[in-house]
C-alpha cells in the first residue's frame, strides 16, 4: 500500500523532467526560455537539474511559454506540501514572507544559504530517516530557497563562526561546493555575509543558532536552535534580546570583503 509520502519525492524530478522536455520540443536553449520566462538562465538550470524548486510565478509563467493550462501549476503545487520538521513548520511562513533575515550559525551553513549536496549530508544524519524520507526533507529544504529567486528578496544578514567553513559536511568536494556559493552570494546586493574568525575566541553565538524574521511593520519573530530541532519565539522581549545579541556578533565579525576572502581561500586551500 503506497505512503502518503511517497508521491513527494518524484515531484521534483517530474517537474524538472517535463520543464526539459517541454523546452526541448520547443527548440529552445535555457538561456531562450530564460528571456521568455523573465528570469535568469541560471535559475532555469538550476530547476532543471533539480537544485532548486520552482515558485508558483514561475510555473505559471512556464504553462503560458508551453501553451501547457495548469501542467506545470499542478506540478508546483505537489512541491508545496512538501515536509518540513515539525519544529520548523512554524516558522516556515514567517521565513517566506520576511522582509529581512538576519541569521547566526554557529556549526552549519543556514539551511537557506545550502547546496542540495550539503543538504543531503546533514539531513542523512537524522536517525530512523529512511531514504525515501531523506529525499523528501532535502526537496522540502530546497524549496525554502524560493525566496532567494522573488523579484525583491529579503535583505539577508548573515553571520557565521568560522567553524562552519572548517567543519567537514559530507566530501571534500561538498565543502568546496558549498563555500563557492557562499562566496558567490557575498556578491549579492541584497546580502551581508560576515564571519567570525577564530582569533576573536569565545563569544555569546557559541550558546547557540538563531534567525530573526522581520515582517515589515509587524514585529520581528525568532527562530531559535534547541536540541529539540528548534523553537519559534514571538515574544518581544526575547526578539530584543536576540537582536542585540546579533548586533554583538556582528561586532566581532570581519567584514563583508575580508570574510569573502577568507571563504574563497578556505574553498581553494582547504576543499580541494
Amino acid at each position: 500500500m503506497a505512503t502518503a509520502r511517497e508521491p513527494e519525492r518524484p515531484a521534483l524530478a517530474l517537474f524538472a523532467a517535463e520543464l526539459r522536455a517541454a523546452r526541448g520540443h520547443a527548440g529552445l536553449s535555457r538561456e531562450d526560455l530564460a528571456v521568455k520566462l523573465n528570469y535568469s538562465a541560471s535559475l532555469v538550470a538550476m530547476i532543471e537539474t533539480e537544485r532548486r524548486t520552482p515558485s508558483r510565478d514561475f510555473a505559471a509563467r512556464c504553462d503560458e511559454v508551453f501553451d501547457t493550462p495548469g501542467t506545470f501549476s499542478r506540478l508546483e503545487e505537489r512541491l508545496r506540501d512538501l515536509p518540513y520538521p515539525a519544529s520548523f513548520r512554524p516558522f516556515a511562513g514567517y521565513e517566506a514572507e520576511a522582509r529581512s533575515l538576519r541569521m547566526f550559525e554557529h556549526v552549519l551553513v543556514p539551511g537557506l544559504l545550502q547546496t542540495p549536496e550539503y543538504a543531503r549530508a546533514v539531513l542523512s544524519t537524522r536517525p530512523h530517516t529512511t531514504s525515501d524520507e531523506l529525499e523528501s526533507l532535502v526537496a522540502a529544504r530546497l524549496a525554502r530557497q524560493v525566496v532567494l529567486d522573488r523579484k525583491d528578496p529579503p535583505l539577508l544578514w548573515v553571520v557565521l563562526d568560522e567553524g562552519v567553513l572548517h567543519r567537514p559536511v559530507g566530501t571534500p568536494e561538498v565543502m568546496g561546493a558549498q563555500l563557492r556559493r557562499l562566496a558567490a552570494l557575498c556578491d549579492e546586493a541584497y546580502v551581508t555575509l560576515q564571519v567570525i574568525p577564530f582569533s576573536a575566541g569565545g563569544h555569546i553565538g557559541l550558546l547557540g543558532a538563531f534567525v530573526i524574521a522581520e515582517m515589515g511593520d509587524a514585529p520581528g519573530i525568532v527562530y531559535l536552535e534547541t536540541a529539540a530541532d528548534g523553537q519559534t519565539v514571538e515574544d518581544a522581549a526575547t526578539l530584543s534580546q536576540v537582536a542585540l545579541r546579533f548586533d554583538s556578533l556582528r561586532s566581532e565579525a570581519l567584514p563583508r570583503s575580508a570574510s569573502k576572502d577568507l571563504i574563497v581561500k578556505l574553498a581553494e586551500e582547504k576543499w580541494t
